[in-house]
């Protein structure tokens, strides 16, 4: 749909604002009495050469990334279990979370997994770790029952996404 440079130019004005292209969209429709898509509304704001600002978005990433900084207070030893020994080496260091959550990546996957690795939390449980080829996320504790915090199971959830993303994943 063709709109004229006044139209344009109140689009221009929302994108400037930062309002998403739904909120553009339904705008449109009732500010100017055209009627859109969403594709139609994307291919405007395209056409028109326009950028959406994306919303600022908190970073959990930037504090894991700042806390793998610094090794694990408990020191985990990375060659030590007998996973290690039978070829599933870390291919990355490990990666220390505040509370002490540290994170590996084995060398070969499990079979039936994309990736798999090693965890150890904040009170020194360790745990199997891997994710299926439908992208669920599996957790096999060594201790039987165990169930990791709330916080804990937060921090390896933002350890692993820093250590996958650094393979590619």
């Amino acid at each position: 749909m063709n709109l004229d440079e006044a139209q344009r130019k109140k689009v221009a004005e929302w994108i400037a604002q930062g309002l998403k292209l739904s909120d553009i969209q339904t705008r449109l429709a009732s500010e100017l009495g055209v009627t859109m898509t969403y594709m139609d509304v994307r291919l405007l704001v395209d056409d028109l050469k326009l950028t959406p600002k994306d919303a600022e978005r908190p970073k959990p990433s930037h504090s894991a990334l700042t806390a793998t900084a610094t090794p694990s207070p408990a020191g985990s030893p990375a060659g030590g279990e007998p996973a290690a020994a039978a070829g599933a080496q870390p291919t990355a260091p490990r990666a220390a979370g505040a509370g002490g959550v540290s994170v590996s990546v084995d060398a070969l996957a499990i079979p039936g997994a994309m990736v798999s690795g090693k965890v150890t939390f904040s009170d020194g449980v360790k745990a199997a770790w891997h994710l299926d080829q439908a992208g669920r996320l599996g957790l096999a504790p060594k201790q039987p029952g165990y169930r990791p915090s709330a916080a804990d199971l937060q921090q390896f959830q933002m350890a692993l996404e820093v250590e996958l993303s650094k393979m590619g994943m």
